[in-house]
């Protein structure tokens, strides 16, 4: 109960920008003298900032409080074939720190382990570590990532855990691109989403439903290199066929692939559009997609399509799980 009341009133002062102690017993529905005992101690802590006194209506001037964000930090990184990117983060989300590193895919956890620690040291207020990795992840576990053999079937959260004694989650790179995508849009009519990227390691995609990430009975959602469209060949065969490494060199039967998909996306989700990755895609491309996807769905049902900034998406995808994790830890810094 603590925990939750804790990560209420976080998340009430940091979506507001300031409270009183009565603003929030009757938001979160908690008793005043329990909103005063945590408001006390979160002060005391350092978490809380005394922002002044509201005008007085007759009785005594209430004390407004807002989060201090520098209380904590949080952390994200997520692995590529060629590069690491990470972005060092407070409670607001506003990056302190933002870099790359060579890839430590092929080299193992360890390495990678060792450069989160070198980041950490120089941040020692880090509390929240959020992973992105090119693989189905069940739980923090990597259960699908072909070509790393060293973290398949890795559990990576709990590796982490115990290393850094902080709160950590892992999530696959897609479903953290579009789950920032719309954090990062803040467009709450449009709910339902897909996010197709091409890829350095092959083709994936992310789903949101009714804005909830979509993961499937065994995490396996998303992977749609291998969903079956011609007689011999998968999604993933179709496209490397011809490759799509530069932006808008998509032939036409990759064109055709793409459309295909997106089909199928309109037939069985329905969603209110799909997004691609802006480095892979240009808008003539996207122009021919909308075109050839018509030939298989009724143009009334299909998607609107539109580029974004994947890496951006993903990175802000990443900051919000781990200000998910901030906000609900227990930690007194």
């Amino acid at each position: 109960m603590s925990r939750v009341i804790l990560g209420g009133i976080r998340a009430t002062l940091l979506s507001q920008g300031s409270a009183t102690k009565a603003e929030l017993s009757r938001r979160l529905q908690i008793s005043f003298p329990t909103v005063s005992k945590f408001l006390a101690q979160m002060e005391r802590d350092g978490e809380l900032i005394a922002v002044g006194m509201d005008d007085s209506s007759g009785g005594r001037r209430a004390k407004r409080y807002a989060y201090n964000p520098e209380h904590v930090l949080g952390l994200a990184v997520f692995l590529e074939r060629t590069e690491t990117h990470y972005a060092v983060f407070n409670g607001l989300g506003e990056v302190k720190e933002q870099g790359q590193a060579p890839s430590f895919l092929l080299d193992g956890v360890q390495r990678f382990a060792e450069h989160v620690e070198e980041i950490a040291a120089r941040y020692p207020k880090i509390r929240a570590l959020a992973i992105g990795v090119p693989g189905s992840v069940n739980q923090g576990r990597i259960i699908h990532i072909p070509d790393y053999e060293a973290f398949r079937d890795f559990d990576l959260k709990g590796y982490f855990e115990d290393r850094l004694a902080i709160p950590v989650v892992v999530e696959n790179d897609m479903n953290a691109a579009v789950l920032g995508y719309h954090a990062r849009k803040s467009d709450r009519d449009n709910p339902s989403l897909v996010y197709l990227y091409f890829g350095q390691n092959g083709p994936g995609a992310g789903i949101l439903i009714n804005g909830n990430i979509v993961r499937g009975s065994t995490f396996f959602s998303g992977e749609v290199s291998f969903v079956p469209q011609y007689d011999d060949r998968s999604f993933g065969d179709a496209l490397n066929q011809g490759g799509v490494s530069e932006k808008g060199r998509l032939g036409g039967e990759e064109i055709d692939a793409v459309s295909r998909l997106v089909a199928s996306f309109a037939a069985i989700l329905n969603p209110h559009a799909v997004i691609f990755n802006r480095d892979e895609v240009s808008d003539d491309v996207i122009d021919r997609i909308a075109s050839r996807s018509a030939a298989y769905i009724p143009e009334a049902h299909l998607p609107a399509l539109d580029a974004s900034d994947w890496r951006q998406d993903y990175l802000f995808g990443l900051q919000h799980l781990g200000r998910s994790l901030m906000i609900s830890a227990p930690y007194r810094a």
